[in-house]
């Protein structure tokens, strides 16, 4: 059971890693570009995604002038 775990834990990061961008930019021009119906599921991996990226951007620009000793 730990490996299967893991192993859903290691594809869920990737999967995130190489479609955040893709979600969160493609689901609003379908939504209101191509008028696609409402999903409770993509509009939650949607707002996901969002958090993932606001994440990446506070550990690089953020987090990471802290400890720069420039």
């Amino acid at each position: 059971m730990k490996k299967f775990l893991k192993e859903l834990y290691g594809a869920g990061i990737l999967f995130f890693y190489y479609t955040k961008w893709f979600i969160a930019i493609g689901w609003p021009i379908l939504r209101f570009g191509l008028e696609y119906k409402d999903n409770i599921y993509m509009d939650i991996l949607w707002l996901w995604c969002i958090i993932l990226i606001i994440k990446d951007f506070i550990y690089r620009f953020v987090l990471k002038k802290k400890h720069c000793n420039c």
